[in-house]
């Protein structure tokens, strides 16, 4: 049975740290795996100014929100991600490093953009893993075979960090624009201006998600 291809380019706006992001990436898997034109932009909401330290009390609230965002999206959250992550005292919430490296595995893939945000992701609710600091997000790229990546992430160079720029700056840019009041967001890009489509789209059925794509 084949998948239904929209018409539009659909816009990804998401932080790699955002639990519900998380949550929503097997959708966005299906929308990419339709052929469906999907751009991924980050918006930089924990990284920069927006990050946080990871105290005990965000860590509860955090863990409370990742039983519900499991529920609706069949996500893992492990005692891993529990233990080495959120009950780990001193660390930070900040994305500045993840969101550096999928800009970087999508410098000259822009497609490579998901499976870099997967990894990261499957890493830091699966595994455990740090996911915060430059080495933590090296190693799980490399890990992925994206070796060119890690590198890049390492000694950042003037195009990749004009790229992060870019991203952000139009992350951030369309966010605005569209009154979003969080992430994950879609973004449906056509003829006309973009228009968003609820999150509650991306933990519903795909026919429904499908169905406010094409009717946005």
């Amino acid at each position: 049975m084949g998948q239904t291809v929209i018409d539009a380019t659909v816009t990804y706006l998401f932080d790699p740290l955002c639990g519900w992001c998380y949550g929503a990436t097997p959708m966005l898997e299906r929308l990419a795996a339709s052929n469906t034109a999907l751009e991924l932009l980050p918006v930089g909401l924990f990284s920069g100014a927006g990050a946080r330290p990871l105290d005990a009390g965000f860590a509860a609230h955090a863990w409370d929100n990742d039983q519900r965002i499991a529920r609706l999206s069949g996500q893992r959250f492990t005692q891993a991600y529990l233990d080495n992550v959120l009950n780990v005292s001193g660390t930070l919430l900040d994305s500045g490093a993840a969101t550096l490296g999928i800009v970087a595995a999508g410098l000259d893939q822009p497609d490579r953009r998901l499976t870099a945000l997967k990894a990261i992701q499957h890493a830091r609710y699966v595994d455990g893993r740090d996911i915060v600091t430059v080495d933590g997000v090296a190693a799980v790229l490399t890990d992925v075979g994206m070796t060119d990546a890690a590198e890049l992430l390492k000694v950042p160079t003037n195009a990749l960090m004009a790229a992060h720029r870019d991203l952000l700056g139009r992350g951030r840019a369309l966010f605005q624009r569209l009154n979003a009041n969080g992430v994950p967001a879609l973004a449906v890009i056509g003829r006309t201006a973009p228009r968003l489509i609820g999150a509650n789209a991306l933990f519903g059925s795909y026919d429904n998600l499908v169905a406010h794509i094409e009717a946005a």
